[in-house]
């Protein structure tokens, strides 16, 4: 229905437009049948509560919702950092939520902020479009951030994940790699897929034979991924590079690697992805892919401020990683000599 208003869900759900003001206001003395009937209704309408509409005005919230997958680590402050510093410049507040990989989570939470912000901006790599996007309503503004499948032809950034993957591993191979092990992010996140299907496509054109590893995004499944490597680092077939999906897991085999007295890049180069701050302040600097983790989360609020203001907008905006090379990926040496250990 175009346009609902509050009278047409108490009408559809069987209520007072008194308790639909309830529902949706997040009070408590709302029988949960009731509650359950009404946001069912709000969401088939497609009904989105103003919070200028309770103070009988046409005022704006001047506000904007960020889901995020989660709020930890680097990639995720970055992607807030750039969001915040756009929505400033323009007097937004943010009302911001994570969602980890749990759709029940991100339904309420879209249903949390319906009402309270002018429109969101959603980065959900992990989730199930269908399920999440049956709840967001088509007249809310919404600007998505790598999110699989863009459902109802959404505004979107997209990096091309693919494409940063075939790069790093062309980078290796250039400095003399053969043995290119992948520690991959986890089972189920679409740019994790993307980076692993990058990945495949270049050692394929190479010639060479990939090998891939569990990982989760985390800097412990880099140190795991190290322990397991290190036991192989004296044989003839032992691998030469570490490419890991993204920084942190890289930062965490290096380290690992390093206090085992293992040469890096000298014996193995290591190599990750999004260039998040602490990349190039380690030691020795980390060579990776730089997807501007904050210019994107900056250009999302430009697009969404733009489709508030009345603008449409159903683009897939692409985004092409960068190759940033440094330290860890300079050329191999000695790599017939025995690696140190602790």
């Amino acid at each position: 229905m175009a346009h609902a208003t509050i009278r047409d869900v108490a009408r559809e759900a069987d209520v007072s437009v008194a308790s639909v003001s309830r529902v949706l206001n997040g009070h408590s003395n709302v029988r949960p049948a009731v509650r359950e009937r009404v946001q069912a209704v709000a969401a088939a309408l497609g009904y989105v509560p103003h919070a200028g509409a309770r103070n009988l005005s046409l005022a704006r919230t001047n506000a904007i919702g960020v889901m995020l997958p989660d709020l930890h680590g680097e990639f995720f402050s970055e992607t807030a950092r750039g969001i915040d510093s756009e929505a400033s410049t323009r007097g937004l507040q943010l009302l911001l939520s994570n969602a980890h990989t749990n759709p029940a989570r991100a339904i309420e939470t879209l249903r949390t902020m319906r009402g309270r912000v002018d429109g969101v901006i959603i980065m959900a790599p992990d989730l199930d479009p269908e399920q999440l996007f049956e709840h967001l309503p088509p007249s809310l503004p919404a600007v998505l951030i790598n999110c699989p499948g863009n459902v109802g032809g959404r505004a979107e950034l997209r990096v091309d994940n693919v494409a940063g993957a075939e790069a790093m591993v062309d980078h290796l191979v250039s400095t003399g790699r053969r043995r290119i092990v992948h520690l991959s992010g986890p089972e189920g996140n679409s740019e994790a897929q993307a980076r692993i299907a990058g990945y495949r496509a270049a050692m394929a054109r190479h010639g060479l034979v990939p090998r891939i590893l569990p990982g989760d995004f985390f800097e412990g499944a880099g140190t795991a991924a190290a322990e397991a490597l290190l036991s192989e680092l004296d044989g003839r077939e032992a691998p030469d590079a570490l490419f890991a999906a993204n920084d942190m897991m890289a930062i965490g085999a290096m380290m690992r690697l390093r206090r085992a007295g293992v040469a890096v890049p000298g014996r193995i180069a290591i190599a990750g992805f999004d260039d998040v701050p602490l990349a190039r302040l380690i030691s020795p600097a980390l060579t990776t892919m730089r997807v501007g983790i904050a210019g994107i989360g900056a250009r999302a609020v430009v697009r969404l401020a733009a489709l508030i203001a009345g603008g449409l907008d159903h683009a897939v905006e692409p985004r092409t990683p960068e190759l940033i090379v440094r330290e860890t990926s300079g050329p191999a040496i000695n790599t017939e000599q025995p690696a140190g250990r602790e």
